[in-house]
């Protein structure tokens, strides 16, 4: 849970209407709050690089990266946004600042991840007084589903442990129903096993373009909900975007199946592709941090049994993520005798920055795309042109 100085959450009680106890609908601010944002020059300031608001624009906060970006594409001019996590941040380790909770105290739209990502929420919420409209996009998600896709990955992870010296097999279970991967149909067969609690679900649902398309499907019927007026706008601009997330998908889909299936094997720095390597047939060796969260630290024997199955496996190379420092997956590429893809990143807890080609979520699904392309030895074919950032 994040901690607060009492100096700060008695500032900004003072900012908030003493009714919003529950996140829902109709937020007050009083006078006095927005004359302070105002003289401290956060009134309609977005740190995802929105403009100033106009007065009528309608108030909103996102934390991801992706969610911020998913809000600008359906919200466009009409939404003043302010995005909570930077470009490289990640929300494991975020504790919101005072500019983020007076952006907070004022806005009229929360979206968050939802699925357990945003564990500094409850206290931002109670702190900044935000009192309007939370949209949790996980929601547009099959929840069940994605607990159960974490569920086989961890009982398949157990099962290769236990069976030392294997091969990759279960990587590959039920590969002949997987023609059309990005349906997620098969995520529910054989799972009658794990009917017991399996833990949390990986939160990173955004990395699979299919679970992206429903979040943002979800953030549009949230923008709708707060604001009726503008209902068609949103739609229009919402449908417009997931149209181009099924072609992301589809593009996707296609460049990987040229990969051939002995060589699309995964190593990345925190386990936060789960979604995206279901999807495309990407068997899972290991994570350099054998977690959800890039903050945690493997042990030695994890690292040694995370080497042993690269070379049992026969990975080609370790890739290296944006948010995180590079030193141990280059390591543990060195002692395994692989290539480290660390001249470039994947960009999976956080888009990247403004002048670079993962800006976006289209264009940093692309990269990564075109990246463990080149890594396992494909040549991507030319991106279609409705995909390029």
């Amino acid at each position: 849970m994040s901690h607060f100085s009492d100096a700060l959450r008695s500032a900004h009680s003072s900012l908030t209407s003493p009714s919003s106890a529950h996140p829902g609908r109709g937020r007050l601010v009083t006078g006095s709050a927005v004359a302070l944002a105002a003289a401290l020059g956060l009134a309609g300031c977005a740190s995802s690089g929105a403009g100033e608001a106009d007065g009528d624009q309608l108030q909103v906060v996102a934390t991801t990266t992706q969610l911020t970006d998913f809000a600008q594409e359906i919200g466009g001019d009409d939404i003043a946004l302010t995005g909570l996590l930077p470009a490289g941040g990640s929300a494991h380790h975020y504790d919101p600042s005072p500019d983020d909770l007076l952006a907070l105290g004022q806005a009229d739209v929360l979206i968050v991840n939802g699925a357990g990502l945003e564990t500094f929420i409850d206290d931002a919420i109670e702190a900044s007084g935000f009192d309007g409209t939370l949209v949790d996009a996980s929601q547009g998600v099959d929840l069940a589903e994605a607990e159960a896709i974490t569920s086989e990955a961890e009982h398949a992870a157990e099962h290769d442990h236990a069976d030392d010296g294997h091969d990759h097999e279960h990587a590959d279970e039920g590969d002949a129903s997987h023609d059309d991967a990005h349906d997620h149909e098969h995520a529910e067969s054989g799972d009658e096993e794990h009917d017991h609690d399996h833990g949390p679900v990986n939160p990173h649902l955004w990395t699979s373009p299919q679970y992206a398309k429903g979040m943002a499907t979800e953030v549009m019927d949230g923008l709708v909900a707060a604001d009726p007026d503008r209902a068609d706008d949103f739609t229009s601009r919402g449908e417009a975007y997931t149209a181009k997330l099924d072609a992301l998908d589809e593009w996707v889909s296609t460049e990987m199946a040229k990969v051939p299936e002995a060589d699309r094997i995964m190593v990345s720095g925190h386990d936060s592709l789960r979604y995206y390597l279901h999807d495309y047939d990407i068997a899972f060796a290991g994570s350099i941090l054998p977690s959800f969260e890039d903050n945690a630290e493997p042990s030695a024997s994890e690292i040694d049994a995370l080497v042993h199955e690269i070379e049992e496996q026969g990975v080609k190379a370790v890739f290296v993520e944006s948010s995180m420092n590079p030193k141990l997956a280059e390591t543990i590429a060195q002692e395994a005798g692989v290539e480290v893809v660390d001249s470039d990143s994947l960009y999976a807890d956080s888009l990247g920055a403004e002048d670079t080609d993962a800006a976006t979520y289209v264009g940093a699904t692309v990269h990564n795309t075109q990246l463990m392309l080149e890594a396992w030895g494909v040549t991507p074919d030319a991106v279609p042109a409705d995909l390029e950032s």
